[in-house]
């Protein structure tokens, strides 16, 4: 006659608290369900486990040794159990990332990702700002001016930004030089509000006066605004390359703003454990570290 796992498992926890009512809580039967499945098992061993008193259980000599035999091989099997039904189910991976990232670099690259990583699943969280950086999130992608918080810090890559305006514009104020930049509105991110003034500066550009300086709180809407002729925008590169490359974008001065922004990749908490963390870390820095 074989021995039901539900019996043992009912023996080793009513054995470990002693208690038939609250081995019943931990097992969501009734104390009188968990009580029958135990006679069961004494029935089969031929032996009694407990001694029953009227408010109260205690182990015999018999049930002390066979909990002591027992206990490790039922923990043994429901860790197994749980291990098999980890490794049937795919593994979700939150990272956080800002917007332009995410459109320009990442989401191009993410068929790669599911094609090498079938069992791994992404949770994209796209942000404005560091600061938004949702608690959930393992990774998360940072433009930061200098080293951000965190468990681990790999540093990915730095930008620089560039005066850039659609075709139309460019055909208009290309000749005219420094003349179009009081002429025609600057547009700008609101993290950086006086990148226009320190892009001056650094290119000893005379008399700087803007016509109109316009702020958005997205990259994707600085860029989007040049593409539309709105004006000149500061759009960072390497990351906007491919507006250039489909000349969706002109650049209107070769002269650039280097500054200390760069993207970072962070690790909330020590990841060495979690396998499929490890492995998207590495993706990637593969894929867009320097």
């Amino acid at each position: 006659m074989q021995t039901p796992i539900r019996g043992l498992r009912s023996f080793c926890i009513a054995a470990k608290c002693l208690s038939f009512k609250h081995a019943a809580s931990q097992l969501f039967l009734t104390p009188s369900a968990v009580s029958h499945q135990i006679k069961q098992l004494e029935d089969q061993l031929g032996t009694q486990l407990f001694k029953r008193q009227t408010r109260s259980i205690e182990l015999t000599s018999a049930g002390k040794q066979f909990y002591k035999s027992v206990y490790p091989i039922i923990t043994n099997l429901e860790q197994t159990i749980a291990d098999f039904t980890n490794n049937q189910q795919n593994k979700t991976i939150t990272i956080s990332l800002p917007e332009f990232f995410a459109s320009e670099l990442f989401v191009p690259k993410l068929s790669e990702w599911a094609e090498l990583n079938p069992d791994i699943n992404l949770q994209l969280e796209t942000v404005k700002s560091a600061s938004q950086t949702p608690a959930s999130a393992d990774l998360s992608i940072v433009l930061a001016n200098g080293k951000p918080n965190g468990s681990v810090v790999h540093e990915l890559f730095p930008i620089r930004y560039v005066p850039a305006c659609n075709k139309k514009l460019y055909r208009k104020w290309a000749a005219h030089g420094e003349e179009a930049l009081s002429s025609v509105p600057l547009i700008l991110h609101q993290a950086r509000p006086w990148s226009w003034h320190q892009w001056a500066d650094k290119n000893d550009v005379p008399n700087f006066d803007p016509k109109q300086i316009i702020q958005f709180d997205s990259m994707f809407g600085v860029a989007r605004a040049a593409q539309q002729g709105m004006g000149i925008a500061l759009v960072p590169m390497p990351i906007s390359k491919a507006w250039f490359s489909e000349q969706l974008l002109v650049k209107l001065f070769d002269q650039e703003l280097v500054t200390n922004d760069k993207y970072f990749l962070i690790q909330h908490e020590d990841i060495e454990s979690a396998a499929e963390l490890t492995t998207f870390a590495n993706w990637v820095k593969d894929n867009f570290a320097d």
